[in-house]
């Protein structure tokens, strides 16, 4: 995307777009030493947001050690490599540590991790037991310690300055918000995601509930209705076409996803307020157009970066913003629960066909 800050006036009902903080924030002070748990297919991720922000990365683990030695090479020459990751947790360099590891060994290693006294960056999605995500955030809190998850689809630039948009009231109180996604999800039938039954709605489509919340203020949605279906001549083993239907106290919102679009591909966001309208649309998810409609009139914000280089950039940085100013983080281990509750009533619901209740599904079903 073409790097500026915002659309020129002309006398067609088009106005400035309004200059909105959507870029990731750096600390101010220096940062502390980085250790990556897990150096698997999106840990060059995590290490080339590092890099680009500066930030040093101490230590590399894998319990394959030639991964985390290679990776190593790659972004940091310097780092230790450990292929435990409790003897990474017992080098004094590191102080934040970043799990990117697959749910069902996360939870013991961030337990291990906030024990050994260290802030943790959690891997999306952040627990598969939403009683066990609560346990880890009452001993962060115990141990006076940040607990931040890795939603980087918050900081993809259109995302992100929509949120900003929608928390400042550009569009007024959210009456709807509308998500479809048309992409080509099959390249995932020759990973170990071909064995995970709710791919879409789980894995994938925790971004997409998280994003709901976040342009719901937080509030709790009611109820939600999901459904998924193989389609025709998909390569992957999970279904690929999936939505859901979620009712707010005085809004609704709903999801489509199409994960075996050959051509065509498109993703559109849509969300409603009673003073103003605003949407993204484009391609894919790094190519997008954000337009804001207001009584003012039309405005569009020329928008710099694209998903992964902010998003992974924004959810570390926002977890060592929080750690230098000892604030709350927008990405906080206690507000991902609100959208996993919701990801979770989510997929029961397309289980049995029945609408489901958030925080009424404990753990994630199956």
């Amino acid at each position: 995307m073409t790097k500026t800050s915002c659309a020129d006036t002309a006398g067609d009902g088009t106005y400035p777009a309004p200059e909105l903080p959507y870029l990731p924030q750096r600390p101010r002070s220096a940062v502390p030493g980085i250790g990556l748990i897990g150096c698997g297919g999106i840990a060059p991720r995590h290490l080339e947001a590092c890099l680009a922000m500066g930030y040093p990365v101490a230590a590399l683990c894998d319990t394959v050690p030639e991964r985390a030695e290679t990776l190593r090479a790659r972004y940091f020459p310097e780092a230790a490599v450990y292929s435990d990751h409790r003897r990474l947790l017992h080098d004094d360099r590191v102080e934040v540590v970043d799990a990117a590891i697959h749910p069902a060994e996360r939870a013991s290693v961030i337990e291990d991790a906030l024990c050994a006294g260290r802030h943790v960056l959690s891997q999306k999605p952040f627990v598969t037991d939403l009683d066990r995500g609560m346990q880890l955030i009452e001993l962060a809190d115990q141990q006076g310690l940040k607990l931040a998850v890795n939603q980087n689809a918050r900081w993809a630039p259109h995302f992100s300055y929509m949120r900003q948009a929608v928390a400042r009231g550009l569009t007024g109180a959210v009456e709807s918000v509308r998500m479809s996604l048309h992409w080509d999800h099959n390249w995932t039938a020759a990973t170990p995601f071909n064995t995970m039954r709710d791919l879409a709605l789980f894995d994938f489509g925790i971004h997409w509930f998280d994003l709901v919340q976040g342009f719901m203020g937080g509030e709790r949605a009611g109820r939600v209705y999901a459904a998924v279906r193989r389609a025709p001549g998909q390569e992957a083993a999970p279904p690929l076409l999936a939505h859901a239907v979620m009712e707010y106290p005085a809004a609704q919102a709903s999801l489509v996803m199409n994960g075996a679009t050959r051509h065509g591909v498109e993703s559109r966001t849509v969300v409603v307020g009673d003073r103003g309208t605003i949407i993204s649309g484009g391609p894919d998810l790094n190519r997008q157009e954000v337009t804001l409609h207001t009584d003012a009139g039309t405005a569009t914000p020329l928008l710099s970066g694209e998903w992964f280089t902010n998003g992974f950039q924004g959810t570390i940085s926002e977890l060592l913003c929080a750690v230098e100013e000892n604030k709350r983080h927008y990405n906080s281990a206690l507000e991902n629960l609100e959208s996993l509750a919701l990801c979770f009533a989510a997929v029961a619901s397309s289980l049995d066909g029945e609408p489901k209740k958030p925080w009424s599904v404990r753990r994630l079903p199956g």
